[in-house]
Parts: structure tokens; C-alpha cells; sequence
């Protein structure tokens, strides 16, 4: 790798201060940080009753007299180091609610438990990524739209290439009814939860509102781009007593009735746009392409794995617009004028474009499609969740913050006392500080996405035999 001139000389002039192995632990505690924080100040714990001085900690002494602590980032495009990190969590709040811990009881691994993938419905023909040699879209003797266009390709397209996720024709590409299905998404999610509620309870001869008296319906969901910039839904949805998971669901609750449910409520599902004089009024619907598996309750039996399933999760969240290979921005778009500049496709561009047209009309102020033109106007979070499917992320990061002041303070079990002062005086690094970030990133990294892409490989290559 080459590196420019002011980086290597950044480099030298860090490892020739003294306090460089101490630079060196903090850009290494903080997992290399892409963008850590700087902090300046001191914090002091002492013994509730004595008042003595357990551990003493000032920035006065550290390089530069600050000390870094991470940006948190989800997104690996910003930071790859934090992203792991909320991949990690992510990974342990969905298994709990699989396998049991962290406050789950095992005993929800008997609860009826799905794995489901909802996809957005078809805004136009697109090349796609074929297997076994196959070619695009091999039509033969059809006419041209009426734009002049043959939706027709007959190359055979690669994982990974450019072209992959276009559009034949951009002209016949629906990118309205795009952006508005995203900018409904949420709401076709609620309303399907809802109907499959709706299902259980009138297939068991119980009355809708007394649904909740008999059984809870909890879910955990992570938003997943398609390369047509399209995005898919996948999700576990698991039924469980009224209370929760520590409760035990109904006799009439089974992975077949929830199938069935699942099954009826996605195809029923729609929401109608606000009517537009310009372009009327669209009815949205799910894809036709719906995956549907009860989740393995042991070794013996089929279904995906409850880790490859949490690990196939965590892998989404830390993504966003970039994972279609792309491109996309981080942030939000300030005019139009910025989206001529952002590092996307051109077919990602239009879709921005569009969500900044429509976000200025009155009849989608309520969508606020401008403020979400970075996401192609989508507004839900990339990971959701019911409240008591499992534990939340504030209590991980508690666990963990707790776990860190236990290991500084001395040994005998007396009771501490924190008290703190501190204030932020910058971010990010020198240019020999991100180089050496980056080495830190690979190397912890490589073990990891080791462990995780075969656990990723596991869901995938499943749902593939599940599939033929």
C-alpha cells in the first residue's frame, strides 16, 4: 500500500513521541475508531464510607491531554469499527429473544418462532445477477415500450457488476410508486402485524380485542437494500403468552398457524398514498416474493439455525444505501443541487431526485420525503423491535459500561463512589493516526467476520436448499 508523503511523515513524528505506546493502547481500546471522540477532563472513585481514593484518572497525562472513546457509528462506510461493535449487540439482543438470556428465559425457544423475509413489490424490469449460466432477460419477439426500448438482455450477469439492479428502460421505471412504497413501508408493517393478529385470533374463534388477554405477538426486523435500491424486510416473528416471553403461549399457538397467518396477512396488506392531482392515488402491496421458516427447536429438526439467523441480522444493520454496491450518502441532503455530487449510480441519483420532487409537494409534506431523500425515502430504522421480544440496546451498553468501571476499581467489595468532569474538544485523527486505526480495524476484524461469515453462510446456503 502506498501511502502519501504526510501520512508517513504523521507517522513518524507519532512514534517518535514518548508517549506513543500510550497513543497506541487508546486507538487500540477504542477498536481503531475510524472517528473517535476527544475528551478532556478527570474522574474520581472513591469509598462510600471512608471517602478514600480508590483510582484517580486525569487527561492531563495522556498524549495531547485527551482521551478518545468511540463515535458509536452503526454504519460500516463511517466507521467499520463501531459497526461491528452494534453488530455484536445486535447479534445478542435477537438471539436472546431466540435462544433465551439476557433476561429472556430459555424456555422461548419452545415458542413458535419464524424466520420471514417480506420484498418490495416490482417498480420495473431491472438486470439482475443470474445463476447456472443463465442470461438476464432472454425475451424474444417482443416490441419495443414506448420509449423506444427492447426490455430485453441477454448477457449473463455477475454478482457485483454495475449494471446489476438498473433498469431496462429508466423511462418506464416506476420510481414514484418507488420512493412512496418506501416512505409507507412502515406503516405496511404495522398494518401486517396487526393482521396477523387479526388471523390468529379469528381462526381460534377469539375476539380480536381479546387477542392480547391469550397471547402477544413479538417481533425483531432489520431493513436489507436490494442493488435496485430496493429495500427487503427480514424478520423474527415469534408468538408468546400475554405477558411475554416469560409466559407460555396458547396449546392453539403453532409454527403452522403463524405460517398461515404470516402467509394471509402479507398478501391482504395495502396502504393507499394521499391523492395527488398529478399522480393520483397508489394502492402499495408487499412483493409477491415471500420467504416464510419455522425456526429449528433442535439439532434434529429442520430450519435455519438460531446464531446463523442473529448473525444474518447483525450483518444488515450496520449497512445503509452503500450496500447495493451503489453507492449512496451518509447524511442527509441539504439541496438538490448535492445529489449531482454524491457517489452513486445513476439510477440511485433518480430516485433521489424523485423523493426531493415529491417532498415538495403539499399533498406528501406530512412524509417528509426531502429529509429522507439520503435513504430513497425510506423513514423507518434499519433494526426494530416489539418491546418485549428481548433486551434493548441502553441495557447492553449498561452491561458493558458497568462491566468496564468493575474492572478498574480494587478488589474487597466496598462500595464506590464515581464522580466525573468532562468536555469535548474535538474528533477524529491525524492522518498517521487513521493509518494506523485502519491496521488495528484489520486485524481485530479478520478473526471475527471469520466466525460471522460462516454463520451468514449457514442462513444463506439453508434458505438456498429450502429454496430448490
Amino acid at each position: 500500500m502506498r501511502h502519501l508523503p504526510q501520512v508517513d511523515q504523521d507517522v513518524i513524528r507519532l512514534a517518535s513521541d514518548p508517549l506513543f505506546p500510550r497513543l497506541l493502547e487508546q486507538i487500540t481500546a477504542t477498536g481503531g475508531c475510524a472517528h473517535p471522540i476527544h475528551l478532556t477532563g478527570h474522574t474520581t472513585t472513591r469509598d462510600a464510607a471512608t471517602g478514600e481514593i480508590l483510582h484517580h484518572y486525569d487527561t492531563r497525562n495522556e498524549p495531547g491531554e485527551r482521551l478518545l472513546v468511540r463515535c458509536r457509528n452503526r454504519r460500516e462506510s463511517v466507521c467499520p469499527s463501531c459497526s461491528r461493535l452494534h453488530a455484536g449487540d445486535t447479534f445478542h439482543l435477537v438471539r436472546a429473544g431466540l435462544t433465551g438470556g439476557k433476561t429472556v428465559p430459555a424456555s422461548v425457544r419452545e415458542h413458535p418462532r419464524l424466520f420471514v423475509t417480506l420484498t418490495a413489490p416490482s417498480f420495473g424490469t431491472v438486470h439482475r445477477a443470474t445463476a447456472d449460466g443463465k442470461r438476464c432477460h432472454p425475451r424474444r419477439n417482443t416490441a419495443p415500450c414506448e420509449h423506444g426500448r427492447l426490455l430485453t438482455c441477454p448477457q449473463v450477469h455477475k454478482p457485483g457488476e454495475p449494471l446489476i439492479g438498473h433498469p431496462l428502460c429508466p423511462g418506464c421505471y416506476h420510481y414514484t410508486a418507488h420512493v412512496l412504497w418506501h416512505a409507507h413501508a412502515g406503516e405496511l408493517w404495522s398494518r401486517f402485524t396487526r393482521n396477523v393478529r387479526r388471523h390468529l385470533a379469528t381462526t381460534v374463534g377469539i375476539a380480536q380485542s381479546r387477542f392480547g388477554d391469550n397471547a402477544r405477538l413479538s417481533f425483531a426486523k432489520v431493513a436489507e437494500y436490494q442493488q435496485r435500491g430496493a429495500i427487503h424486510l427480514h424478520a423474527v416473528v415469534r408468538v408468546d403468552g400475554p405477558t411475554g416471553p416469560d409466559s407460555s403461549p396458547p396449546a392453539w399457538a403453532t409454527a403452522d398457524l403463524l405460517t398461515t397467518a404470516v402467509r394471509a396477512a402479507t398478501h391482504r396488506v395495502h396502504v393507499r398514498t394521499p391523492h395527488s392531482a398529478a399522480i393520483g392515488e397508489l394502492a402499495l402491496r408487499w412483493g409477491t416474493q415471500l420467504d416464510v421458516h419455522p425456526m429449528r427447536t433442535d439439532h434434529a429438526t429442520a430450519g435455519p439455525n438460531d446464531d446463523a439467523v442473529a448473525a444474518y441480522v447483525a450483518k444488515y444493520v450496520t449497512k445503509d444505501t452503500g450496500i447495493t454496491g451503489v453507492g449512496g450518502a451518509n447524511h442527509r441532503i441539504a439541496s438538490p443541487a448535492e445529489i449531482d455530487h454524491i457517489h452513486a449510480n445513476t439510477h440511485v441519483r433518480t430516485l433521489m431526485r424523485t423523493c426531493w420532487h415529491l417532498g415538495g409537494l403539499p399533498e406528501y409534506k406530512a412524509l417528509r420525503l426531502r429529509a429522507w431523500a439520503h435513504t430513497l425515502g425510506y423513514r423507518g430504522h434499519v433494526l426494530t423491535k416489539s418491546r418485549r421480544y428481548s433486551t434493548t440496546y441502553a441495557a447492553l451498553r449498561t452491561a458493558r459500561a458497568t462491566h468496564d468501571r468493575n474492572e478498574l476499581q480494587l478488589s474487597g467489595g466496598a462500595e464506590a463512589i464515581t464522580e466525573g468532569h468532562w468536555r469535548y474538544i474535538g474528533s477524529g485523527h491525524t492522518p498517521g493516526a487513521a493509518l494506523i486505526a485502519a491496521g488495528i480495524v484489520e486485524d481485530l476484524g479478520r478473526n471475527r467476520e471469520v466466525a460471522r461469515a460462516v454463520l451468514v453462510s449457514e442462513a444463506r446456503g439453508w434458505k438456498r436448499d429450502a429454496a430448490s
